[in-house]
């Protein structure tokens, strides 16, 4: 079952913080186009989204609903006029969230250009975390921060404390996972076991620099390839009367269709996850079979068999937990046991 169609919803509201982490090797921006996208009213209520752009123009956004409200404020830049909007930005969610019918999702593009605009760690996760606490008194609102890979700000609005229930999304190029089945025979699960390929998958995908020399590197397609990529789900729930856990998945996306897939069904894993089918063994050949005589028992043979007194020497003696160790020999007829020196008649 493809969890991103429900994530990317929020249908049952467990999810009021979603994070989307691109990177260079691979764009989010598919997703998040998906998410403006939708249906314009949920469950009776009224869908408004409030998008600020802060690094991609909105025309990158084509796919955008006329529910949306855009904020275009890539023009605010540090020393150039007005840059600080931490005030402005909140008031205006603040007014978005007063409507109670209306579901409202904010989107922050991109936080690592919110982080340059303020020039200070703290002081950008301060204005997340205010937009992020006003969201979560909403009943049927949420946010979407969107993210580039590294990031400082990553480390922090990923952290319970922000946010003790979280919807990660992390999308990696398809070369990714083609180089980890070449090089380290571990293809993703089911066609491997999912413990073993996480141990691998989670420390070499954590090497984004590395990751981009596969794509743009000797032999690299470049980016965008074959139009599809690869999401990491992560989800964590939280929240009182709800179990606590986090469940993290790879399921595919076909940028053509614009929606999410099962990852078998890309057409970048089909080579090795074929090549994997084909080589996996048959089941052993019974070596009972075809033979002139049979080697089984009849339950009558199992009885009589079961019924066969077992020659042993303490057979009848009851042996408890506390008894002493013992050793039980029966002797043979050639053994000489007795208790005389064997070595009397020799002259020392």
């Amino acid at each position: 079952m493809v969890l991103l169609p429900s994530i990317l919803k929020n249908e049952s509201q467990r999810h009021p913080l979603l994070v989307l982490q691109s990177s260079l090797a691979q764009s989010s921006l598919p997703i998040l186009a998906s998410i403006l996208a939708q249906e314009p009213s949920v469950k009776g209520s009224t869908r408004h989204n409030l998008l600020f752009c802060l690094l991609y123009q909105p025309s990158s956004l084509t796919q955008a609903a006329a529910s949306t409200e855009v904020h275009d404020w890539t023009d605010r830049i540090p020393g150039y006029g007005q840059s600080d909007y931490s005030d402005e930005l909140l008031s205006i969610v603040e007014n978005a969230l007063a409507v109670p019918s209306q579901a409202t999702t904010v989107i922050i593009d991109s936080i690592d250009t919110l982080l340059e605009d303020r020039e200070s760690l703290s002081e950008a996760y301060k204005t997340l975390a205010r937009v992020c606490e006003a969201v979560k008194k909403h009943p049927d609102a949420r946010l979407v921060l969107h993210a580039h890979a590294p990031s400082r700000l990553l480390p922090l609005i990923t952290q319970t404390g922000f946010s003790s229930a979280l919807a990660h999304i992390t999308v990696h190029p398809p070369a990714l996972l083609t180089h980890l089945a070449a090089e380290f025979l571990m293809p993703p699960p089911p066609l491997s076991p999912a413990p073993k390929f996480w141990g691998v998958f989670i420390p070499v995908s954590e090497r984004v620099h590395d990751t981009e020399s596969l794509v743009f590197g000797p032999g690299g397609e470049g980016s965008g390839g074959a139009g599809e990529f690869v999401a990491e789900v992560v989800v964590r729930e939280g929240g009182a009367g709800r179990k606590r856990g986090v469940e993290r998945v790879l399921e595919g996306w076909a940028t053509a269709l614009g929606c999410p897939c099962e990852l078998m069904e890309l057409e970048s894993i089909q080579p090795f996850a074929k090549r994997h089918t084909e080589h996996i063994p048959s089941a052993a050949p019974d070596p009972t079979q075809n033979l002139p005589f049979n080697l089984s028992l009849t339950s009558s043979q199992q009885e009589s068999r079961a019924q066969v007194p077992l020659p042993y020497a303490h057979e009848g003696v009851p042996i408890t937990s506390n008894a002493p160790g013992a050793i039980f020999y029966d002797p043979d007829s050639a053994d000489d046991i007795d208790d005389d020196d064997p070595d009397e008649d020799l002259d020392i």
